[in-house]
């Protein structure tokens, strides 16, 4: 009988301690982020923005950059797991492009210098762990990851609509990564340049292997809307493209 009594105490005595949920000293502290550089390692990158003047974009460097932050364009996701970037538009681009962008630019001796890499010489590579979030209307294209040398890109990930690709120069739709991309969906994109050629990969598997004997290389990461008010309505900031990249490593080899 005293058994019977004890099992039914120690029941109830679970029942009332699941009910009341952990102590209080036991849950876990929020996160805490004010900047982009809180969530990614920006120390070798600048940040273009689609505001400031006609083909003068805001572009943000080191040091400045640690303590950067743009809402709506460039910031920490609420739970500070990301940083999204956004561009819509009708954001001011660059003097070589029609299209707006909140991207990253890669640079080198701790953000002073531009970078600049050849395709013959070591080993290059860039992971980016992103998600497209948002698309511009009636073009609903985005760039989410790039290499360019001196003068154009060589190859980036590109979203259009549904369908991802690994762009080679202007052939835009060279490699069809997925035609069934949902927005939201995080992936892994990662670029490998080294002898004359770069490995494309997706999620860990290899989709093409482009030649190239460039010079003047650098990586690119963040939202590159391909729209612009004249192929895309609303002429608004309530129409853009939007990236959120939750992880961004570069290493040179």
């Amino acid at each position: 009988m005293y058994a019977k009594k004890l099992i039914a105490m120690v029941a109830a005595a679970a029942a009332v301690s699941a009910a009341l949920g952990p102590p209080a000293h036991a849950a876990a502290p929020a996160a805490a982020c004010t900047y982009p550089a809180d969530v990614l390692n920006l120390t070798n990158w600048k940040i273009t923005l689609p505001i400031g003047s006609d083909e003068k974009p805001t572009e943000i460097k080191q040091p400045a950059l640690k303590t950067y932050v743009k809402s709506p364009w460039f910031l920490p996701t609420s739970d500070c797991t990301g940083v999204r970037f956004r561009a819509a538009v009708n954001g001011v681009t660059t003097s070589g492009s029609s299209n707006p962008r909140s991207e990253l630019r890669e640079m080198s001796d701790n953000g002073t210098k531009n970078a600049s890499w050849s395709m013959t010489s070591g080993t290059h590579t860039m992971v980016v762990d992103e998600a497209f979030t948002h698309l511009p209307a009636e073009k609903p294209h985005v760039v989410g990851a790039q290499i360019h040398d001196a003068d154009d890109d060589v190859t980036v990930f590109r979203l259009e609509g549904s369908k991802l690709y690994v762009t080679k120069g202007d052939t835009t739709h060279y490699k069809l990564v997925t035609d069934n991309y949902q927005l939201g969906t995080r992936f892994q994109a990662k670029f490998v340049a080294s002898g004359g050629k770069i490995k494309a990969y997706y999620n860990g598997v290899l989709q093409t292997t482009i030649s190239s004997s460039k010079s003047g290389n650098y990586f690119k990461a963040g939202a590159y809307t391909q729209a612009n008010c004249g192929n895309s309505d609303p002429c608004e900031d309530s129409n853009y493209g939007e990236v959120v990249i939750y992880g961004l490593t570069v290493t040179h080899t």
